[in-house]
Formats: structure tokens, sequence, C-alpha cells
């Protein structure tokens, strides 16, 4: 995803969030996680803990796995996902 995405999906979620709670708090932590593992990887690569640089990679990776989830879940019927509007 890239960044302008990102920001429309929040967009959209902000400007929703009174209609979709729990969506905005999912989508913050996904951010969250998203920054933590960004931030990490610096941090990682400085104190040498190989072992937590996959962990960084897959926090990296989270905003485009939730987003392809959701789609894949909203085009089977199984879930609704109004904010796929702004991707």
């Amino acid at each position: 995803m890239t960044l302008q995405q990102l920001s429309q999906v929040k967009r959209w979620m902000v400007m929703h969030s009174s209609r979709h709670p729990v969506e905005m708090a999912v989508w913050n932590g996904v951010l969250m996680l998203w920054m933590l593992g960004f931030m990490g990887v610096p941090g990682v690569l400085l104190i040498k803990a190989w072992t937590a640089l996959p962990l960084c990679f897959g926090a990296w990776m989270l905003p485009m796995a939730y987003t392809g989830g959701r789609r894949r879940l909203h085009q089977q019927g199984r879930l609704r996902c109004d904010w796929l509007t702004a991707l």
C-alpha cells in the first residue's frame, strides 16, 4: 500500500468514526503495529537482535495483509467492508 492509500483509509475512518468505532480502533491498531515494525528495524539492526527482524517485517506488511483479507471477505459476502471504496 502507498502512503496515500493509508491516508485515504484513515480519512474515511475519521469521517465515519461515529458509525464504525470498532473498525476505526482496529485500523488504528494496524497502523500502530505498522509504525512499530517500520521504526523497529533500526533498533533491531543496532542491537543485533536478528530474531526480531521477521516480526518487524511482518508488522510492516500488516496493512497490506489486513486490507487484502478484508477485500477477500467482502467479495465472498462474509463481511461488509464499506471503506474499500477509499482505496
